[in-house]
């Protein structure tokens, strides 16, 4: 069985895809910036709320969507491919947006031939990372996860600036000769080990494991945490509008916003790796819930919002660094490849709906989101609850394998229930952290 090296040129992977998703989870980002800015100008007269909603949800939903076209590319063509192709879709997307003078043309461009490109580029490189490390796996997930709101940072600032001064067309094309350059260095600089590790972009003996429980409990968590995810993220913006805040107030709230979230992923693959994968993300994701249901409902000033900007930020995003780590840990390496494909399909629903939903929830009056708050965070408690039940799974499955002969043990990894690193112990860990750390 290959060993991941746990570092060398593992790391510069890391960075590379941490830049990559910067500049383009980034961008996405930065939309609810775009969004409250059609919001309250009429560039597209015959364009509703709902349409700019969808728009934003498209852009994500359309990734999740081109996983297994990005699988059959990158077992045909291989990685570098794949991503030059979504590097050139997003450079086209982006340059058709800052021409559209119709609604249909910014949903074909922004929308859907952005989300193509996005979706070339983060499903090949979301595998690599667990083949790169095992003690530091979910470190180096949330280190390069943490790329997505360093970018959201840097434009939800730029974005705003450069609309004020420029307009939607030039900023559009300032963005993607932006990302056509970085995204064109991080792609010369990433490479996988799917020789060595004989992973497979689509293993048909997959099948056999759609069968069990714990992967549905799995897609309940991915499913829920993405429909509240995406409803905070694209909707910050425009409820700093609802309380009667400035454009530039806004963009400062989703730039608070991206700063938690890069400190959060960090901080929280840092902690999963001592804590474990599973209890972490259960605690992160209930968490998320208790904010969207206490910090948020309060927040009725400028301060409050950004209050729960930050807090939410670090927490909020748990899923897409947490996604291939759990992943890994419910099927094994052999298979991540297979379930993650899934995953993102069955993540397009939620993804294309989410924000829209969210829009949809807003009332008259005073408290224009608080339906909008309710909902986002029961989506979180919901997914809190399915993450829980899979660490349950988990721990029995340890402690079954505990007293298991060594060879059946072996046996058992092999077949792709977990892998080495996720049975050990740290001896520096207290005894109950030891007991229960999944």
């Amino acid at each position: 069985m290959d060993v991941p090296p746990d570092g060398g040129y593992g790391w510069v992977v890391v960075g590379a895809i941490f830049w990559n998703n910067a500049h383009h989870w980034g961008l996405v980002s930065s939309y609810g910036v775009f969004l409250a800015y059609f919001l309250s100008h009429s560039h597209f007269t015959e364009a509703t709320s709902l349409d700019y909603a969808f728009i934003g949800g498209l852009s994500a939903s359309q990734a999740l969507l081109m996983a297994p076209f990005a699988s059959v590319i990158n077992r045909r063509y291989g990685l570098k491919v794949a991503m030059s192709l979504g590097v050139l879709l997003e450079t086209a997307a982006l340059l058709g947006a800052s021409f559209s003078t119709k609604i249909w043309q910014l949903y074909l461009s922004q929308g859907v031939c952005f989300g193509w490109g996005l979706g070339l580029q983060y499903v090949s490189t979301i595998p690599i990372i667990p083949q790169w490390f095992a003690k530091r796996r979910s470190l180096a997930a949330g280190l390069a996860a943490a790329g997505s709101g360093t970018g959201g940072l840097i434009y939800s600032l730029g974005v705003n600036a450069m609309l004020t001064r420029f307009g939607y067309g030039w900023t559009y094309r300032i963005l993607a000769i932006v990302q056509c350059v970085v995204n064109g260095v991080c792609l010369m600089i990433i490479r996988d080990r799917n020789k060595m590790t004989g992973t497979k972009t689509f293993n048909l003996k997959f099948a056999d494991v759609v069968k069990r429980p714990e992967l549905w409990l799995f897609w309940g968590w991915s499913f829920l945490s993405v429909m509240g995810f995406m409803v905070i993220w694209y909707s910050l913006s425009d409820f700093a509008r609802s309380l009667g805040l400035t454009s530039h107030q806004g963009s400062i709230v989703a730039a608070i916003m991206n700063l938690g979230t890069i400190i959060g992923r960090s901080g929280t693959g840092y902690v999963s790796d001592i804590l474990g994968r599973m209890n972490t993300a259960s605690f992160a994701t209930f968490v998320t819930g208790v904010l969207c249901l206490v910090l948020w409902t309060l927040a009725r000033s400028y301060a409050a919002t950004l209050c729960f900007a930050f807090f939410g930020g670090l927490v909020f995003g748990t899923f897409w660094m947490a996604v291939a780590p759990l992943a890994t840990e419910v099927v094994g390496l052999r298979y991540l490849p297979s379930c993650l494909t899934i995953t993102w399909v069955i993540c397009v629903i939620p993804a294309t709906f989410g924000e829209a939903i969210g829009l949809k929830l807003r009332t008259q009056g005073d408290r224009e989101y608080l339906h909008v708050q309710l909902f986002t965070g029961f989506m979180y408690i919901g997914a809190s609850i399915c993450v829980f039940f899979l660490r349950m799974w988990k721990l029995s499955t340890n402690e079954n394998m505990t007293s298991q002969p060594t060879s059946t043990v072996a046996d058992s990894k092999d077949a792709a229930i977990t892998s080495v690193e996720e049975c050990r112990e740290g001896s520096s860990i207290k005894t109950w952290i030891k007991v229960t750390k999944v």
